[in-house]
């Protein structure tokens, strides 16, 4: 009880400030004075080295090189991300990889949030889900551009791929990506 009413009696005589070492308080009129004012044009001083840490910084200006590979080798390897739709014949799985092999973002059927939503794992359908799922994931991962070629080219015939490239173009992800700037 006496805690509440120390709390009602510092409330109503203003609010706590700290000031160096010690407290004071102050008033709660309208006519409150500003402090000492803070010189703010050392803060707009830009070092003369800057090193930027974002590895993927030359990748989003289009400058990054990408790895070409042998003229033999296929599928080619020139690009800095690469969508994948991979169908088997109970789930479909899409991922998107680095030119190096690793995996960025990925979305399966065999996923439990994924699956519950879906009357079959496979499809037409569940491939269109997924789309709508992997572009959400993509853009939450920074990735707005990737390259989307189909492993065996007749495989974009088929339905399924179709809607699976229409839904990730909805969300908002575009499945080519920008010619390098060379300079």
């Amino acid at each position: 009880m006496a805690l509440s009413s120390r709390r009602c009696l510092l409330l109503a005589a203003g609010r706590l400030q700290a000031r160096g070492a010690g407290f004071c308080f102050a008033s709660t009129t309208t006519g409150l004075k500003t402090e000492t004012e803070v010189d703010t044009s050392e803060n707009e001083v830009v070092a003369p080295d800057f090193t930027n840490r974002n590895p993927r910084n030359l990748e989003q200006l289009a400058l990054a090189r990408k790895e070409r590979g042998w003229k033999t080798t296929w599928p080619k390897r020139e690009f800095w991300h690469r969508l994948r739709l991979e169908r088997t014949q109970h789930y479909v799985e899409a991922f998107v990889e680095r030119c190096n092999g690793d995996v960025v973002v990925s979305a399966s059927t065999r996923e439990w949030a994924i699956k519950r939503h879906l009357y079959s794992p496979k499809g037409v359908t569940a491939c269109k889900n997924l789309g709508r799922v992997m572009a959400q994931r993509c853009l939450e991962a920074g990735i707005n551009f990737v390259n989307f070629k189909a492993v065996i080219p007749w495989e974009r015939r088929c339905d399924s791929i179709q809607e699976f490239e229409k839904a990730m173009e909805e969300g908002g992800v575009v499945l080519r990506e920008p010619r390098r700037i060379y300079q």
